[in-house]
């Protein structure tokens, strides 16, 4: 029994299919909020880099080529840095439009699990260049955010997205 209620009975029944629909309604949102920060974030940061008239160039205080610079000896790997820095321009924009593309497409759940992973990559490659040095590690916030990904790369974009839009019309037809 439990609080008078006989586990055979169709009240027991019905309170546990009711926990657990709410049980597999709530898991199916509980990345949301994550696809949401992410999302945001990264388009923030491409935006903020693209008009950002002092980090686009290729050397200066502020600048993309200068980040590189001051990083390259004390990277974990000094040759993506020194790829980086053959056209530092050209890396800076790649960066800021990749950022772009994974943060609208982790928003609106379009390939969403693709775009996690470009957002993994993206956090991978600033953790093993610009963040790698931090001392201790937990003030770099790339390896955090590497972290943050890796759940939707492995979930995708249950609820709210177009992914989802677009499994269910191909369940149901067009």
């Amino acid at each position: 029994m439990t609080h008078g209620i006989r586990a055979d009975s169709p009240t027991h029944h019905t309170s546990h299919v009711r926990r657990d629909d709410w049980r597999q309604s709530a898991s199916r949102y509980a990345l949301l909020p994550l696809r949401i920060f992410l999302g945001v974030t990264f388009i923030y940061a491409g935006l903020d880099k693209l008009t950002d008239s002092t980090f686009m160039q290729a050397d200066g205080a502020g600048s993309i080529g200068a980040q590189m610079e001051g990083v390259r000896d004390i990277s974990a790997v000094p040759a993506l840095v020194d790829l980086s820095l053959k056209s530092p321009v050209g890396f800076g924009y790649a960066i800021a439009l990749g950022e772009l593309a994974v943060g609208i497409g982790t928003l609106i759940g379009l390939y969403a699990r693709l775009a996690a992973l470009g957002g993994a990559l993206i956090s991978l490659s600033l953790w093993l260049t610009v963040s790698w040095n931090e001392e201790p590690y937990y003030y770099g916030n790339d390896l955090a955010y590497l972290m943050a990904w890796l759940p939707l790369v492995l979930a995708g974009a249950a609820v709210w997205s177009v992914d989802a839009l677009l499994a269910a019309r191909r369940r149901n037809g067009p």
